[in-house]
């Protein structure tokens, strides 16, 4: 073993090398709404100019919601297709994360609707909050049989899940849906601090979650509203990835006086990261970091030829 090698695998950083950051930036969220803020993007075409945007300065993954006509969150997977393939045409390489969220309605043929889009539309994530929870405006319901549908449903359609992790108990799910084969390989994790009544915003916190994380796992942190900053800009150090965007905190600033933009936010994180000198990932590197054009890929042609509600059946026991 060299010296640049021994660095790499004992050292801290900046003695070992940084991985690039992947900058994951989730553009709309359930709450916003143009009442609360100009800037939060809504209808499938702002959603895609916001993406470009984001993407030119610097993003890799976006992490989207549908709304519909009427600017409430949908589930229509005839919205999100439009959404997908206006981004698709103007930056194709983009990675595109739709959200199943369990807040507004718990039936699993609405949360698992957009999973079943093809083509140019097909998502290459879906993000799967691994435990129920409580938010200030009402509570998210994931039972561990509709963490599991939609797990298996995503491993039937080669769908990547991006693990959404609140609490530690979130993260000892995720093993165990491992250990069963519902997701196996590369694990992309979103970890994320702050809400009110989940883990909290602070670096004791990002160091247990992550010395929690399965092997081969991938990570980024997340803050809720003013814990954005200082969250993201901790994992920036620790070598970890980040989330950042509207969904989580409309305002650039502490006193919250000044409201953000997606891009603005991204462009302060990679800021950050030029000046520790952290590269920063295009998609084509964020797709080998998380796996998404390997393992998970080959395994989801193998479940191809089995029927769907033979993968559906499949259930934790």
């Amino acid at each position: 073993m060299d010296k640049r090698e021994y660095l790499n695998k004992n050292m801290p950083h900046p003695l070992s090398a940084y991985p690039s950051l992947i900058i994951n930036v989730c553009l709309t969220g359930m709450i916003p709404t143009k009442d609360m803020t100009e800037f939060v993007p809504v209808t499938p075409e702002e959603i895609a100019e916001d993406a470009v945007r984001c993407y030119d300065a610097g993003a890799s993954i976006v992490h989207l919601h549908a709304r519909g006509t009427d600017g409430k969150p949908t589930w229509k997977a005839e919205v999100y297709e439009k959404m997908i393939t206006l981004i698709r045409k103007e930056r194709p390489d983009l990675i595109c994360c739709v959200s199943l969220s369990g807040r507004n309605w718990p039936e699993f043929e609405k949360r698992s609707e957009v999973l079943y889009l093809t083509g140019n539309a097909k998502p290459d994530m879906g993000s799967l909050t691994l435990g129920s929870l409580n938010f200030p405006t009402g509570p998210s319901v994931n039972s561990i049989e509709m963490v599991s549908q939609l797990a298996l449903t995503m491993k039937e359609n080669g769908i990547k899940p991006e693990l959404e992790v609140f609490d530690a108990g979130m993260i000892n799910l995720g093993k165990i849906l491992e250990a069963k084969g519902i997701i196996q390989g590369k694990k992309y994790w979103n970890l994320l601090f702050g809400n009110i009544n989940t883990i909290p915003a602070d670096t004791k916190s990002i160091n247990y979650l992550v010395s929690l994380l399965p092997e081969d796992s991938l990570w980024a942190a997340a803050g809720i509203g003013q814990f954005q900053l200082p969250m993201n800009t901790a994992a920036i150090v620790m070598g970890g990835n980040v989330r950042v965007g509207l969904e989580d905190n409309i305002f650039y600033d502490y006193e919250k006086k000044k409201l953000a933009t997606n891009v603005d936010l991204v462009k302060r994180l990679r800021r950050i990261a030029d000046e520790i000198y952290r590269p920063v990932a295009s998609p084509d590197e964020a797709r080998k970091m998380t796996g998404l054009d390997d393992e998970y890929s080959a395994e989801s042609r193998i479940l191809g030829s089995m029927s769907k509600k033979a993968v559906r059946d499949e259930k934790i026991r």
